[in-house]
């Protein structure tokens, strides 16, 4: 049986509050009942309690230790460039090179203005700061491109970090065909979210291609999910409507988005996935409490490594 990793979205501020349990708490819980990683987001402004994700992520570093940490998904284009190096480089280097950088370069037209980086740039930025990373977290001496550039780069002064660290592993974010033609050339994971095992299938054969054709590896499979488990059709039907106002896709295209059920169930839905190609799941929990749901996802994991 091929194997399946599945990582778990950390519990937001109110969720925290609501089942009373600290960010530390929740991802030494996650480790214990033998998931494989714990995933933060990444938002600036958006009309809500939000962490820093490289803070939170460094939390559940220093209290788990086998466990990955992971970005879901890290902004690199929200950030100056080597301050979003030095944010992921320590990261890397504080959970002893656990790091797993999904990469986007999304969230709403707010949190691109409250950052004060136009809207319209954040691609071009993303993709410049993949290809600078690798080589601002080897310690190399870098020019900063003119994207990102202060006076004294523009005088031709490079830029060095240190400690070097080993890039992470790069997993890009959204179902997007831009994003499957950015991981192809420049990620070792394509990480889209809330999307069919259908849509999965055609995006690796595009991934697949486009890789080849860039003379690199095809990059692993990651979906991002929506769970509760254990919970029945009203569960489903609240979380589709939620999906699909949150993201304004139609709710009959989302309506069997979300994983619901028994954990054998869910197993099965997941089975769908990695037939499609996929290799691992990140699981934002979308109903009951949360450590519950931490340990039916393990039950989960363990009925899909049968």
């Amino acid at each position: 049986m091929d194997s399946f990793e599945i990582g778990v979205i950390l519990p937001g501020v109110a969720v925290q509050r609501r089942d009373g349990l600290t960010l530390a708490e929740a991802a030494r819980h996650a480790e214990q009942a033998g998931l494989d990683g714990v995933w933060h987001g990444d938002h600036l402004a958006v009309g809500g309690p939000v962490l820093d994700a490289p803070i939170a992520l460094a939390t559940a570093a220093a209290v788990t230790s086998r466990i990955r940490v992971g970005t879901s998904v890290f902004i690199p284009a929200l950030r100056a460039l080597v301050w979003a190096a030095k944010q992921v480089a320590t990261l890397q280097y504080v959970s002893g090179e656990r790091l797993v950088l999904g990469v986007g370069s999304g969230g709403g037209a707010a949190q691109w203005a409250a950052a004060g980086v136009p809207f319209g740039e954040r691609g071009r930025r993303t993709e410049v700061a993949l290809e600078v990373l690798p080589r601002l977290l080897a310690g190399e001496p870098v020019l900063l491109p003119e994207v990102d550039a202060v006076d004294a780069n523009r005088a031709g002064q490079p830029v060095q970090l240190a400690p070097a660290v080993a890039m992470p592993p790069v997993w890009v974010g959204n179902a997007s065909m831009a994003a499957i033609r950015r991981a192809a050339r420049l990620g070792d994971g394509w990480f889209p979210s809330l999307i069919s095992p259908e849509e999965v299938a055609r995006g690796r054969a595009g991934l697949h291609e486009l890789a080849a054709g860039h003379g690199r590896p095809a990059p692993v499979i990651t979906i991002g999910g929506a769970a509760h488990v254990g919970g029945g059709p009203a569960a489903q039907a609240e979380i589709a409507a939620g999906i699909s106002s949150g993201y304004g896709r139609p709710l009959a295209e989302v309506a069997g988005i979300p994983l619901t059920g028994q954990p054998a169930e869910v197993a099965e839905r997941l089975a769908e996935y990695r037939a499609a190609g996929a290799s691992h799941a990140v699981i934002g929990i979308s109903g009951g409490d949360w450590r519950a749901q931490v340990e039916l996802l393990a039950e989960v994991k363990g009925l899909l490594l049968r």
